[in-house]
């Protein structure tokens, strides 16, 4: 197998963490999506997003999509992790948070930046005043964050899941693509944040 990726972009690093958490590697191949590597055509045909992450199995298989790609891994590297969930209940909690965290944070702070700053508008139609709402919407969505981290040692359950790790890097993101002083601002944010930074799997 072969995971195509620039390691240093959010998507990339939650397969990363989520693979040092199941003490997997896989053999990767860098790619500097700035440059445009991932638009051009072999990896095009290869990838239905074009976009990194991309996981391409040896017999020609590609998955894209940072969460399918770490499903595919709990799946083929049986673990007691429980890392999208055990229990029914839990399970729906994880998806039910993951989405939470996902759309109201993460993909927000994505247009957030990407639009205010122009990063890729020699490849997309960039809005600023679109950035700027989107970034209101991520800054609307961290008391609700801080709230449930008040009352639950974790996001989705009393232990960690995967929906930690796209937390984790939803407030890194915040942080220094955004300019949001998230940890100074929300204590119980603060308090999961550095908890979660001790462990091996975001170290490593």
């Amino acid at each position: 197998m072969k995971l195509y990726e620039t390691a240093m972009t959010p998507s990339c690093r939650r397969v990363s963490i989520f693979l040092n958490e199941l003490g997997v590697d896989v053999e990767r191949v860098a790619l500097n999506v700035r440059d445009g590597d991932n638009l051009s055509a072999e990896f095009l045909a290869k990838a239905v997003n074009g976009k990194v992450p991309m996981l391409e199995l040896d017999n020609g298989e590609t998955l894209c999509e940072s969460v399918a790609i770490c499903r595919y891994f709990d799946e083929l590297y049986p673990n007691e992790l429980g890392l999208f969930g055990s229990t029914a209940l839990e399970k729906a909690q994880v998806e039910m948070w993951h989405r939470v965290v996902e759309f109201q944070g993460l993909y927000a702070g994505f247009q957030a930046f990407r639009n205010m700053t122009g990063i890729y508008n020699d490849r997309e139609r960039c809005v600023a005043e679109w950035g700027k709402e989107s970034k209101l919407r991520v800054e609307e969505f961290l008391p609700t964050l801080d709230k449930r981290l008040a009352e639950s040692s974790y996001v989705a359950s009393d232990r960690f899941t995967v929906v930690d790790i796209t937390t984790y890097i939803f407030i890194g993101f915040c942080t220094k693509a955004l300019d949001i002083d998230v940890t100074g601002q929300y204590p119980s944010i603060a308090k999961w944040f550095s908890r979660v930074s001790e462990r091996k799997a975001f170290q490593a």
